[in-house]
């Protein structure tokens, strides 16, 4: 390994945040500043509000109302269109003098 890559630690670093609440923690840097701290950030003070932009929660409850509607297989829809196909090959008229009666 190579000797001194390593950055100093300080054990005891000063933490100062913007709400003027100081704490010490360990870190390379003997004195830090931050602009949030748990003393003043919304998630711990409880001052935290969601907002529900677009209406995302009722979107989502509307997808899953949805769910529950029964889904068509692949197998059943090709099943379908095949009954269709053939209904529609038997409607047309098979003989010439059909075909010319029909106009």
């Amino acid at each position: 390994m190579k000797a001194k890559i390593h950055p100093t630690w300080f054990n005891d670093a000063k933490v100062t945040c913007a709400c003027g609440n100081v704490f010490t923690t360990g870190a390379t840097f003997p004195e830090l500043r931050v602009d949030v701290c748990y003393n003043c950030h919304p998630f711990y003070t409880g001052t935290m509000k969601l907002l529900d932009t677009a209406g995302r929660v009722d979107a989502f409850k509307a997808k899953m109302a949805g769910a529950g509607k029964k889904v068509m297989s692949k197998t059943e829809k090709r099943r379908l269109k095949q009954e269709k196909r053939l209904l529609e090959e038997s409607a047309r008229p098979t003989t010439l003098s059909e075909l010319r009666s029909e106009e």
